[in-house]
């Protein structure tokens, strides 16, 4: 081998040594203690946090819509309610259908036992050609066989009414049974309504639990500034005419819904000592001589609709696109309502919700020649206005809890 071959091959070997010998591991340093970390120093791991308190508005806008999904659960447990009520006094009326036709039946049966015992007894197995040749009065034969004759027709008739009774009394039953099913059926879909609207009103109370007593306070001015500002909008619009005199029943219903003031909101009640929305409106025409649907949505779908130019005090307006919240009105764009839980019975601003319409429980009622509004007391204004409407279940009379926060922003009681 060339001595320059030679040293080539060396050469090579060397730098492959190299390339193949270990590398020390490069000193990693290791973390500083947090004994010796300064204070203000942030860990690798930790990064400031950019979460941001919503605002009093978004607060404001969350709460609405809470309120407002309650109304929906409400509205169905309201309308379910009041078909249950229906069918529990349907299923009253034909269980007293059926004992009264079971009683009927009883006494046919007994009639039909006198008529064949009476029968039996004027027959003599003979027939009535050879019982009339025999007889030493033919008179007295004939007349006995017009008897026996009548006491037949007596019994056919009487077994075609019993014959009649048991059907009726069979049907009378199985309408019973089918009422009683359709009972048990609405019962269980009350209780899921009324789950629904507990859930609804479980949330808004979670938010509610969040804020400070400062943040419950500028909601309630927040929500105050709100409403007046659509209060002034609504009335330069023109949209109501002047003053209008209400019906003789408008002014009774009226007056009965200004009674109610200061009264507490509570879902689901009819009075006396709470009311929800239209519970209000409802037993106020009740108690004027007009019973009206239950509901704000019923009164809505069947209550005669009027112009807002023509409202005259006693009329009910109705509001949201849902129609989940009613009022009466009092007049000078002002309506008597029971606006949500923690309120109480008020007088708000007409524009407090988006006015949906107007109904006219008694549209063929003559406007009263003279009229005198009623008297309000003075802190009948007090009290948040904005009603979000949670007609549910009636309990107890509850202590009302408008004083627990500024604006009436309280936790809704459960009911028991």
């Amino acid at each position: 081998m060339s001595g320059r071959l030679l040293r080539l091959v060396c050469t090579a070997a060397m730098a492959a040594g190299a390339l193949l010998a270990p590398v020390p591991a490069l000193a990693v340093p290791e973390p500083v203690p947090s004994a010796t970390r300064s204070p203000s120093e942030p860990s690798a791991a930790e990064e400031p946090s950019t979460v941001e308190e919503p605002s009093v508005a978004a607060l404001l806008t969350d709460l609405q819509r809470l309120y407002r999904e309650a109304e929906r659960a409400t509205e169905t447990y309201d309308a379910t309610a009041g078909r249950l009520k229906r069918q529990r006094a349907e299923v009253r009326r034909l269980d007293g259908q059926l004992v009264r036709a079971r009683l009927s039946l009883h006494e046919r049966r007994g009639a039909l036992g006198r008529l064949a015992r009476q029968q039996y007894q004027s027959s003599s197995g003979i027939s009535p050609y050879v019982q009339l040749l025999l007889a030493r009065d033919p008179q007295h034969a004939l007349e006995q066989g017009h008897v026996i004759r009548q006491l037949a027709l007596e019994r056919a008739e009487t077994v075609g009414r019993l014959v009649g009774g048991e059907r009726r009394a069979g049907g009378l039953a199985r309408a019973a049974r089918a009422a009683l099913d359709e009972q048990l059926t609405l019962a269980e879909q009350q209780k899921r309504d009324r789950d629904a609207v507990r859930e609804r009103l479980r949330e808004v109370e979670e938010l509610l639990a969040t804020l400070s007593t400062e943040q419950l306070a500028e909601l309630a001015e927040l929500e105050r500034g709100e409403v007046a500002g659509k209060q002034r909008e609504f009335i330069t619009s023109g949209a109501l005419s002047a003053d209008r005199k209400p019906s003789g029943e408008g002014e009774r219903a009226l007056r009965q819904a200004v009674a109610q003031l200061g009264k507490p909101y509570e879902w689901g009640a009819e009075g006396p000592a709470s009311f929800d929305c239209s519970g209000l409106t409802s037993q106020a025409w009740e108690e004027a001589g007009r019973p009206i649907p239950r509901t704000s949505q019923e009164q809505w779908a069947r209550l005669p609709h009027i112009p807002l130019a023509e409202l005259r005090p006693g009329d009910l307006v109705v509001y949201f696109p849902e129609a989940t919240h009613v009022a009466l009105y009092l007049g000078d764009g002002m309506v008597v309502q029971a606006p949500r839980p923690g309120a109480k019975v008020k007088v708000s601003p007409i524009a407090a919700n988006p006015v949906l319409g107007a109904v006219r429980p008694d549209p063929d009622g003559e406007p009263l020649r003279r009229y005198t509004p009623p008297k309000l007391p003075a802190d009948a204004t007090a009290g948040p206005d904005g009603g979000y409407s949670l007609a549910t279940e009636p309990t107890e009379p509850t202590k009302s809890t408008e004083s627990a926060a500024p604006g009436g922003y309280a936790p809704a009681s459960e009911p028991r």
